[in-house]
């Protein structure tokens, strides 16, 4: 793939709309000279203690049933962001090398000979609630699967089904899928819209690559019979790193249900210990799993929020480690805004069907992953993207320096420059963040290629690697080379979880168009959408910079204007946008600061001079001019905003000191001013970007 040209050629080609020279300087030199922190929506700074109450222990609801959903990225074929209402009877996992099973002719009689009497009464329901010619291809379809997997035969495309039709009894459905998994645990139960669906249950067969297949056929049975206090035991094992590897796929699969220790066995010799790995119900999951759907579905959610701070660490990073910790998937997280990696931030979350109680137990491992969370608290509901007033920023500037050839006072540039951008505002360019810091790839050419619906083109460019000879790089170009998604799983570092996510889903339904697509559900909505909004900020960045070059700071006929002052960046509705008329641009009825553009999408409407010729000529020339915006196959809509071409940071102050932290001093000696160091604060609206304030200060792309 062609490399793209140097990142900062696409910023350094961007307009200001000030007139002072500006100066250089370094910023990010640290996470701590970067500090931002969010703005909610009373104008409240969320670093500081909340005057909400605490949770009380006592006055908090039970955990509700998080166990349909796996703690990491989820990779079912039905998402569960996208189906509440279905229900999901176990877990599916990616499914490794082939196994050898019990031969096929044998089949029945093992599993009668694995079910305890009390248990053949469930296997006698499917008789009693299925028709003979039903129950007869259930149990061909289940000596199918057996089959394919005795004879390492892998499942190519998506896993095969098979419908037990429409049971309008709930009672009875849910009798059918416990009946189906004590009889066949290699299959999993999926029910949707009073439907039965089964399918190969992928968790049983990876098992079976660690212990054997009557220890995994137990164990399945173990899970799904759900007695209290019952624990099962693995067979005995001297292999250190084997008992690892079970411990490992135990706690991964189903860590937030049971929890796995070892036991020396009784009368084995000191010198060659024989060791069992015993697995029991966690007590809390345990109680709420046994719990009835009508009892699950009466229950109102539980929202806890608090406070995120993290240091330098990705924001999606940061939610998959804290869905891991907690055992849910990182949809069930909702936040106001993204923030920077290369930074210390603060941010609101709310984390859905997690207790207080809960979260307040992990904090002290996610302390060591650079974060922390504070400020816990159980809410009503959810955040959504845009719910914050702001950012307030503490920025250091390190190694100040006059532009080249430019011999004036440093600290009269640097004083003019702030006061110029304090009262004439920055243009509102998206941030590089936007676009991902990639050399070959960004974000915006991945989001393209969704709206375009090119979903193979899309995870191609997913995986392109840069020029660097590491570990993950490595792993991207072995994929692009062989579309071998399991063998690129097994070379893709374990804290790379999206990409990881992505393999999985590759892996289980094939690398063409409809595997591919699949894959993008392993992803959540607010993930998905986020390529595609990068995209959408890279056309309106470039249509400012046109709009600018070609109208200036008038305002001309034709214009989108703004007529609500307090509406807040892309919150703008269409009823407050004007399209400026002739008479109106030669009474100067409008200022600059009041124009807007729109960020595309189906709901939006262009402006109707130069600029709406502009747009047209940019979608037809990414191949979008027949665009609804609105991606079906990947359930994502784009509705598209408007957004102010200026902006103006707020509450602004700044301090120039010496390196070590010392006031300069304003008469006396000559100061080297290489040595400068400017700390400013400010605030900015949602959406807007620190950077690039920064950039209209410093005249300097970073």
């Amino acid at each position: 793939m062609e490399e793209d040209t140097d990142f900062r050629i696409r910023f350094s080609s961007l307009c200001f709309i000030t007139d002072h020279v500006g100066f250089h300087g370094t910023i990010k030199s640290s996470p701590s000279d970067f500090i931002v922190i969010e703005i909610d929506e009373q104008g409240e700074l969320v670093n500081k203690a909340s005057d909400k109450p605490v949770y009380n222990v006592s006055k908090v609801l039970p955990e509700p049933n998080n166990l349909a959903k796996k703690a990491k990225l989820d990779l079912q074929i039905l998402s569960f962001e996208e189906t509440s209402n279905q229900e999901v009877s176990t877990l599916a996992g990616s499914s490794s090398d082939d196994h050898n099973f019990v031969p096929c002719s044998e089949k029945e009689d093992t599993v009668r000979d694995r079910t305890s009497k009390g248990e053949e009464e469930n296997v006698d329901v499917l008789g009693s609630l299925l028709d003979e010619k039903t129950n007869e291809l259930l149990n061909q379809f289940a000596c199918d699967i057996k089959e394919k997997w005795d004879s390492q035969t892998e499942l190519i495309g998506p896993s095969p089904e098979f419908s037990l039709g429409r049971i309008l009894d709930k009672n009875q459905r849910a009798t059918l899928h416990s009946a189906i998994r004590q009889k066949f645990p290699f299959l999993i139960t999926v029910g949707k819209n009073s439907e039965i669906v089964v399918r190969p249950n992928l968790e049983y067969k990876e098992l079976c690559h660690l212990v054997s297949e009557e220890e995994a056929f137990d164990f399945f049975k173990y899970l799904d019979a759900k007695k209290e206090n019952s624990k099962f035991t693995f067979k005995p094992d001297t292999n250190k790193e084997h008992r690892k590897a079970v411990h490992h796929f135990v706690n991964k699969k189903f860590g937030n249900l049971v929890e796995t220790k070892s036991f020396p066995e009784l009368n084995c010799s000191a010198d060659n210990p024989n060791v069992v790995i015993t697995v029991r119900f966690r007590v809390k999951a345990h109680k709420h799993w046994k719990r009835s759907l009508h009892e699950c579905q009466g229950r109102k959610d539980i929202y806890t929020a608090f406070t995120l701070r993290k240091e330098n660490l990705e924001m999606f990073e940061a939610v998959d480690f804290l869905a891991v910790k907690l055992g849910v998937i990182p949809s069930d997280f909702s936040y106001a805004g993204l923030k920077d990696k290369k930074a210390i931030t603060y941010q609101a979350m709310v984390v859905r069907k997690v207790t207080p109680e809960r979260l307040k137990n992990i904090e002290k491992e996610v302390e060591k992953k650079r974060m922390n969370v504070f400020n816990i608290r159980s809410v009503e509901d959810s955040l959504r993207l845009g719910q914050l007033k702001g950012n307030h920023f503490d920025i250091v500037i390190r190694n100040l320096k006059n532009q080249i050839n430019d011999s004036a006072n440093l600290r009269e540039r640097i004083l003019e420059a702030i006061e110029n951008v304090k009262n004439k505002g920055f243009v509102n360019y998206y941030g590089p963040q936007r676009f991902g810091m990639g050399r070959k790839v960004h974000t915006d050419q991945i989001g393209l290629a969704l709206l375009k619906s090119e979903t193979v083109k899309a995870v191609k460019l997913f995986f392109t690697p840069e020029d660097l000879d590491d570990p993950v790089n490595r792993a991207k170009k072995y994929f692009l080379q062989t579309e071998d998604a399991k063998g690129t799983l097994s070379l893709m570092p374990e804290f790379k979880v999206r990409e990881r996510a992505l393999l999985e889903s590759l892996h289980r339904f094939g690398v063409a168009e409809e595997g591919c697509i699949q894959a993008w559900f392993s992803f959540p909505h607010s993930m998905r959408i986020f390529y595609v909004h990068a995209y959408s900020s890279k056309i309106w960045n470039e249509a400012v910079s046109y709009r600018l070059a070609t109208y200036g700071s008038r305002v001309v006929e034709g214009d989108l204007v703004c007529l609500d002052e307090d509406v807040d960046n892309e919150q703008l509705p269409s009823s407050k946008v004007h399209l400026v008329t002739k008479e109106e641009e030669s009474a100067n009825t409008y200022a600059i600061h009041q124009v807007v553009l729109p960020v595309l999408g189906y709901s939006i409407q262009y402006p109707k001079n130069k600029l709406g010729q502009w747009y047209q000529e940019v979608l037809s020339r990414d191949g979008l001019q027949t665009c609804k915006f609105k991606i079906p196959t990947l359930k994502l809509n784009v509705p598209g905003c408007y957004r102010k071409i200026l902006k103006h940071p707020c509450n602004l102050s700044y301090q120039l000191m010496e390196d070590h932290g010392i006031d300069v001093k304003k008469g006396g000696s000559h100061i080297d001013e290489a040595t400068l160091s400017l700390l400013i604060s400010f605030d900015l609206d949602a959406s807007c970007y620190a950077t690039v304030c920064l950039r209209e200060i410093m005249k300097h792309d970073f």
